[in-house]
């Protein structure tokens, strides 16, 4: 399959690694004035922009949106109804390159083209509801966003929460590796949407994380 990925190259090496080379790749900026004529040519699109814009190019092949962040129902709230099928992804980077794609579904009668779409890619998947940070993320940030409560309280260095939590839970890395690895902005922005979402107290992000996504710092283990 030829696949089209609108602003990923944060991700290109984990795309390739999950997808293997038996498919090509097309890692295409958003600005790009062939974008439409890149697109054509593509079996799967992956547009990793904050907005909808991919299906406004007249596509029929099916879309991969990143809803990390968001969920399909509000990407494409009081937008003109998509002309094709599109799909929720995990696209958050460490969280991409996983034997399961983590996906979600806007209408349920693409089901089944989900299915032979992920067969084609050579991958399995699972479907989970169209809510705000998915599964995963949800959970990653929330550990993150625990271990900042931690790190703020001086509980301990974040080299020691991040080893006490990777030893002690059988993580594959610590938080604040973690936050760093996927982006501190990426996590803080998807504890905001999941606080707008719900309004839980526990989706609050700290006031360290805060204060490093507003320094666009990373953590210093």
């Amino acid at each position: 399959m030829h696949l089209l990925i609108v602003e990923g190259t944060h991700i290109e090496a984990e795309l390739r690694r999950k997808f293997g080379a038996s498919h090509t790749y097309d890692f295409c900026p958003a600005a790009a004035p062939d974008l439409r004529t890149r697109l054509s040519a593509a079996d799967v699109g992956f547009d990793l922009r904050p907005w909808p814009e991919l299906h406004y190019e007249l596509p029929r092949q099916p879309l991969f949106y990143d809803t990390s962040r968001t969920s399909l129902a509000a990407l494409f709230h009081k937008e003109a109804p998509p002309l094709g099928p599109v799909f929720g992804v995990c696209a958050f980077p460490t969280l991409l390159d996983r034997e399961v794609l983590e996906t979600s579904l806007y209408r349920p009668e693409d089901a089944s083209l989900l299915a032979s779409t992920c067969t084609q890619l050579g991958t399995t998947y699972c479907t989970v509801p169209d809510r705000v940070g998915l599964v995963t993320p949800r959970m990653v940030c929330l550990l993150i966003n625990e271990a900042c409560y931690a790190l703020q309280e001086g509980a301990a260095s974040a080299h020691s929460l991040d080893a006490t939590l990777q030893l002690g839970s059988a993580h594959p890395r610590g938080p604040f590796e973690w936050a760093n690895q996927i982006g501190v902005a990426r996590v803080y922005e998807t504890l905001e949407a999941l606080w707008l979402d719900t309004h839980e107290e526990r989706y609050k992000a700290c006031a360290l994380l805060k204060a490093m996504y507003l320094r666009d710092s990373q953590f210093v283990l």
